[in-house]
Order: structure tokens, then sequence, then C-alpha cells
């Protein structure tokens, strides 16, 4: 069984035989739940790429424990990176979302307030929906070993969506009509592949012909359609697949 992650922001200043304390939420974490006593093994991360591998050396109170380090670990930034760009659900398909796409090897989420979204974040729903996400990011890259978590960006209207498919290497927008398969889509050998997921309700033709004008290409997954939940996971899946990130 590989060794529980937990977040640290000072790893990436941690030496060999160093020793780091876990504490707040993340040590009471460590040791009133996962219960963990010297000896055990652990990841410890920055979630920006660095890490060490440790041996807890004690356990302190509820909440704080203290690990002796006994490797640096690092998790490059891919050659090439994939990014969400996910158009709002209902009720919690979006922490659900974030949370596959994670696992999965997304490198950026950007969540997208699509024409026909009928949800809407305002205002303080708005931050409280963000923050949601970010912590299902946060959650989902540690149940997931990963050093490097996805960032989750804010929230963005179609306006503010076209300047980022266009300084996109690859862009493309996932569509049940699309002529193009994304399995056979030709793909950069590094940069940035954005993906836009549209809503429930479909992709009207007005903001398609917005999207293809900024240059992204229209593309599908398959015969069948996909939910907007899990239409992101099986497109990144696609492309690291394809990119040799899952190799």
């Amino acid at each position: 069984m590989t060794a529980p992650v937990f977040v640290h922001p000072s790893v990436a200043e941690a030496e060999v035989g160093g020793d780091l304390w876990l504490e707040g939420p993340e040590g009471r974490h460590a040791v009133s739940v996962k219960r963990l006593r010297a000896g055990e093994e652990v990841v410890l991360t920055d979630g920006l790429g660095a890490g060490v591998r440790a041996v807890v050396a004690e356990a302190a109170g509820k909440d704080r424990l203290r690990v002796t380090v006994g490797e640096l670990l690092k998790e490059p930034e891919p050659a090439l990176t994939v990014t969400v760009v996910q158009a709002l659900p209902k009720g919690d398909r979006g922490e659900v979302a974030v949370e596959t796409m994670t696992e999965t090897g997304t490198d950026t989420v950007v969540p997208w307030a699509a024409a026909r979204c009928v949800t809407r974040w305002k205002d303080e729903r708005g931050a409280k929906a963000l923050a949601k996400w970010r912590a299902t990011a946060r959650e989902a890259g540690k149940q997931s070993r990963r050093l490097r978590f996805p960032e989750v960006a804010g929230p963005l209207s179609t306006r503010q969506l076209l300047p980022v498919l266009a300084a996109a290497d690859l862009a493309v927008v996932l569509h049940e009509e699309g002529a193009e398969p994304l399995a056979t889509t030709p793909l950069p050998e590094s940069g940035r592949v954005v993906l836009v997921v549209g809503p429930e309700g479909g992709i009207g033709a007005d903001e398609l012909a917005e999207l293809t004008g900024a240059g992204a290409r229209p593309c599908r997954l398959g015969r069948s359609v996909l939910r907007t939940s899990t239409a992101g996971t099986a497109a990144t899946a696609v492309l690291l697949t394809r990119s040799g990130r899952w190799n």
C-alpha cells in the first residue's frame, strides 16, 4: 500500500535526514484520523511539484507529527499540459468533475459560465463554489498521490475564454457533431492543450461559432454522449494516453 500524502508548505526547503513538523488540519488528520505512529512512511508535498518521502518519528498531542526526511521527490511540470474548461454543472456535479479530472491528471481546471448553464456563480455563492472546487482538487491530488495539484482558476465568461483559446497550442471544444475524433486529432509535442466541455444543455450554435472562431477545433469523443461531469475526465484520459504521460 502506498504511503499517504499530506500537504506541507516548506518541503521544497527540506534536506535528507532533517525533521519536519506536520501541524494544523493536516497534522490532525495524520494523528487523529489516520492514527499514524512512529516508523510508518508518509509523503509530504507542497502541491507545486516538490515533495519528500519521510518516516514518522513521533506524534505529539492530537495534531502534531514529526517526520524524518528520507528522500527528496520532484514532479516536474509536463511538457504538454491539459487545461479543461468546465461548464458549470448543477448540484455537486462540479466537484465530481474536478475530483475525477484531478485523479486522471488534468493540470488546470477553468470554470466556465456558458450561455446554457443553469447554475450561475454570483457574489458569495460563487466564491463558496470556487472554494469547494479548489478544496476538492487539493484532496483529490492527495488521494491520487500527486505532488503537483491542478490549479483551479477563477470562472470565465465566454468572452473572457476566447483569448485563452487563441493562445493555446491546441484548443478543442468537445461536441457530439464534431467531424474530427479526439483520438486522432494531431497533438503538439509540447505546450498547452485546452479542452472545452459544454453544459448539460449543450453548446448553442452562436456560442460554438465564437469558440471555433477563436481557434477551437470541434471534436467528438465517440458515439455516446457523455455528461458534462464526465466528459472532461474521459477526454483527458485520451490525451494523456496519446501524449505518453500514461506510459
